[in-house]
């Protein structure tokens, strides 16, 4: 799995979400198009999985949360992509919202939560990234590539 190739599996998503609000009606159409279990989902779960084996994805690392931005901008999104492990993540705005694809690497993993799939966090939307219950990388699309780190 190459970033091109990549770029390439993760463009379906970037091209179905485009104009779209981010909101909890984004969120379920994400769950109905691109299940969990479903192909598609399962695809991007395992290049992320083997491009963090093969070292370019989740290259730094940081309050033992593995982390990077993959893609700066596809259909106006940047792709970032983080492995967390029974942790709370630095407090963070999304200016202009958040798509998460959450894919537990341990059975009972939750993002914010949530287990396998996607979550929206809509405009001006804030919180600290926490997972519980084992390990979960976590994809996340953010329109704009805007994310502000804050204090909270």
């Amino acid at each position: 799995m190459t970033k091109d190739e990549f770029q390439t599996l993760i463009a379906e998503v970037t091209q179905t979400v485009r104009g779209h609000p981010l909101d909890a009606k984004l969120a379920a159409e994400l769950n109905a198009k691109f299940p969990a279990a479903g192909q598609a989902f399962q695809s991007i779960r395992a290049a992320c999985a083997a491009a963090v084996a093969d070292g370019w994805m989740c290259e730094r690392e940081q309050g033992g949360i593995k982390f990077g931005r993959v893609i700066k901008d596809v259909d106006g999104f940047s792709v970032d992509v983080v492995h967390m492990t029974d942790v709370v993540g630095p407090h963070h705005r999304h200016p202009n919202g958040e798509i998460d694809m959450i894919m537990p690497l341990d059975a009972a993993a939750q993002f914010d939560g949530h287990g396998a799939g996607w979550l929206v966090y809509g405009p001006d939307s804030a919180h600290k990234p926490t997972v519980q219950g084992g390990a979960a990388m976590v994809l996340y699309l953010l329109p704009g590539g805007a994310i502000d780190f804050t204090r909270a």
